[in-house]
Formats: C-alpha cells, sequence, structure tokens
C-alpha cells in the first residue's frame, strides 16, 4: 500500500496510561516504530506532545476510547495534527493482542491512510453539546419522576390522569399539592380546575376519590420537590445556552420556521451539527453521518435489507422528536409525507423519512443562508397527478362503481 505519512503515531488510550507508537519511514523506505507508555496526567501529556515535536509527527490517531480520548484531544489538538477513529473501524487482528500491539496497529493504518477521521467539532461546540445533552438528561428525568407521581397516585386510586391530559399541568400541580397538605375533599380538589379542564368537573369529582394515605403523601412531596429541583436546573441551563448561543440566535430564529423545530430543537440540533456546512460535501453525506437512511449491504449483486445503523443517538432523538410534531402540523409537506409512506411502510419507517427530509432542509438553509419554504401538503399531487388520478380510480372501483373520466376544457 501507498505511504500517506512519512512520520506519524498511533495512541491507544486507557484510564490511567496510553501506549504511544511512532511509525517512521526511513530512508531505506523501511519502516521503524519506536513505543513508549505514557501516563494520561496532564504533565504526562505534555511530555508526549514534545515527543511528537521532536520527531516531526505529521498526524496522531487515537480510538475514541469511552471519555478517555477527551483530555489527550483538548491539551494535543494545538500542537499536532489529531484523527479520532471509530474502535469498531480498527480492530486488530485476533491472537497475541496487546495495548503496545494495538498502538503499533493504529500506527501501521494511519501510515498508509486506511483510517477514516471521525467528526470532532471545535472547542466551543463541544461544550455546547455538554450543555444541550445535559438540558436533554434532565428532560429525562423529570419525565421519569413525572411517571413515579402516577404511579403512587394510581397506588392510592386518584385517576387524575384519566381526565386531565397532563398531571403536571398548573391544575394537576395545585391538586398535587392540596393532597399533599391533606385535603381528602374531591369536590374542594376538582374546584381547583382551570381553563378547559373546568368542563369536566363531575368527571373530576369522581376521579378524585380515592384512599390516600400518609405514605401516598410522603412519596408526593418526595416526587414534587425533586420535579422542582430538576426545573430549576433546567432553567439554569437554558439560561446558560442562550447566552452561549447568542450569536447563532438568528440562525435559530430561522431554524423555527420549519414545521416540527421550535427553540430548544433549534439549539440542540445546531450543537450536533454547527453552523459550517463545508464539512458535508453533501446533504446526503449529513443524513449519513446522522444514520437517518438505510445502510448498504450488498453481496453478489444482491442487495439486503439493513437498518440505518447506530449514529448520533442525540441528534436521531432529536429529529424523531421533530419529524412526529412536522408529520402533525396541518397544510405541510411533511404531514403529506408521512400520511404517504406510513399506509405502506409503517410509521415507524415514515417517521424516519420525514426526519431525513427534516435534516436536508436545515443543511440546505444553513449552507445556502437560506429561508425556509414548506412544499404544501399537494406537492405529490402537482407532482404526479396522472398517478393520483389513477389512485383514486382504483378505490372507487373497489367499492364497486364505474368510473368514466372526462377531462374539463380550460377556462378562457
Amino acid at each position: 500500500m501507498d505511504t500517506v505519512y512519512r512520520c506519524c503515531a498511533g495512541v491507544d488510550v486507557h484510564l490511567k496510561t496510553c501506549e504511544v507508537c511512532v511509525r517512521r519511514v526511513g530512508p531505506d523506505g523501511k519502516a521503524h516504530s519506536v513505543t513508549r507508555q505514557f501516563r494520561t496526567t496532564t504533565r504526562a501529556i505534555l511530555e508526549m506532545a514534545d515527543w511528537f515535536q521532536d520527531e516531526g509527527v505529521e498526524m496522531v490517531a487515537m480510538e475514541s476510547t469511552g471519555v478517555y480520548w477527551k483530555p489527550l484531544w483538548n491539551l494535543l489538538e494545538d500542537r499536532v495534527d489529531l484523527m479520532l477513529c471509530n474502535a469498531r473501524h480498527v480492530r486488530n487482528v485476533p491472537g497475541r493482542k496487546t495495548d503496545k500491539r494495538d498502538a503499533q496497529w493504529l500506527a501501521d493504518l494511519l501510515q498508509h491512510g486506511v483510517l477514516k477521521p471521525s467528526f470532532v467539532p471545535s472547542r466551543r461546540q463541544r461544550f455546547l453539546r455538554d450543555l444541550t445533552r445535559q438540558r436533554r438528561v434532565l428532560a429525562d428525568e423529570k419525565t421519569r419522576v413525572v411517571n413515579r407521581i402516577q404511579k403512587v397516585l394510581e397506588d392510592a386510586n386518584i385517576k387524575l390522569s384519566s381526565v386531565a391530559s397532563d398531571v403536571m399541568g398548573a391544575s394537576g400541580r395545585d391538586m398535587i399539592r392540596a393532597i399533599i397538605a391533606g385535603e381528602r375533599d374531591p369536590a374542594v380538589l376538582a374546584d381547583m380546575a382551570r381553563q378547559k379542564l373546568r368542563r369536566k368537573l363531575p368527571e373530576l369529582r369522581e376521579a378524585l376519590r380515592g384512599d390516600v394515605t400518609e405514605h401516598h403523601r410522603f412519596m408526593l412531596r418526595l416526587h414534587m420537590r425533586q420535579i422542582e429541583f430538576i426545573e430549576q436546573k433546567i432553567a439554569e441551563l437554558q439560561a446558560r445556552i442562550d447566552e452561549a448561543m447568542a450569536e447563532e440566535a438568528p440562525i435559530i430564529k430561522r431554524l423555527e420556521q420549519v414545521a416540527g423545530i421550535r427553540k430548544v430543537a433549534a439549539q440542540a440540533i445546531l450543537a450536533e451539527i454547527g453552523t459550517d456546512m463545508s464539512r458535508f460535501p453533501t446533504a446526503a453525506h449529513l443524513c449519513s453521518w446522522a444514520r437517518l437512511c438505510p445502510g448498504t449491504n450488498e453481496s453478489a449483486g444482491k442487495r439486503r435489507r439493513s437498518g440505518t445503523g447506530q449514529g448520533n443517538r442525540w441528534l436521531r432523538a432529536i429529529m424523531a422528536q421533530a419529524a412526529w410534531g412536522a408529520a402533525h402540523t396541518k397544510n405541510s409537506y411533511y404531514s403529506a409525507q408521512f400520511r404517504r409512506l406510513a399506509g405502506r411502510r409503517g410509521k415507524k419507517r415514515a417517521l424516519v423519512a420525514v426526519a431525513h427530509s427534516l435534516l436536508v432542509a436545515i443543511y440546505h438553509m444553513l449552507k445556502n443562508d437560506a429561508e425556509y419554504q414548506d412544499l404544501g401538503a399537494d406537492y405529490f399531487d402537482r407532482r404526479k397527478p396522472e398517478q393520483l388520478t389513477r389512485s383514486l380510480v382504483r378505490r372507487l372501483e373497489k367499492l364497486g362503481h364505474t368510473v368514466t373520466l372526462q377531462p374539463r376544457p380550460e377556462a378562457a
């Protein structure tokens, strides 16, 4: 194989130590390697960087092992050229596997240009990812606590969730706090309902008649305090994110025009993919990186069914939620696309297709600094009117009708 780097290095990263192999091609055309072990302390990592510079290393490759690669990347990215690789793509040959051989194997693969680099964003974007991902973690934890509250209410035979669509809405919280305070009268509890929920006062009185014990009140008090704490931390994170993404505020406003995307989703999407689309040659490359497109599995000329694979789980989750909202936005292209695919491919595949279309639209908006333009709910009808006509005729014929079509004369 061709030699891409005359001098390069491979780093096998672990918690306490890392094996480092510097591989160099000499004047005779033969490769010579030197392997050293360094600790993962800051002083040792800086010594490693000095060694790389003394040796004239052109590129350093390391595996994305847990979070252990991050301190090395933070300390080395300004001093040497780095390449982060997926550990599944650089597995060593089985047999006699050691950390030293893994470092040598990495250096060998890097020198011949067969490693595929992973996308590592800038330090500022990595900080934004930490903030938006932590906000998502807290939101998920809040959902789990709300589910625990519903279990406690069910255990006390309080059927609030069967009447109110949101147990943790303003009315639901007032009722739960009153239950914690010792209120037992279902009429008094039901009278705390607000706005549209007051239309269901008879159902509420019946649903709030339960058997609440002191144990139930203790558990509800515990969970309510936990929710209030989580909401406080989410508010702190949101304020920090708004401050950190002040530069992207105009872009966020533009992304909010897209069906299914609101401020929180727009911030999370920008934190994951950034605003510079030059790192993705086409929209297809971005969708492939996010794993929002089918995989490829072909052998002997036959294409086998393949899933989307594993990608950025944070981005996939955001796009799935946005796709669900877009699919239920009336008179939009995405709602038409979802209905078109869900009938014959299933709702899950249709949802992935809508998420793919959303990401393509976001790519072009960011790359071309363009405004969002919805294609319209009648896009597919306008694109292939003959196909729609045949489909409608077949449906009428299945219902037992004889259909005769006659073109309408064009208006003068």
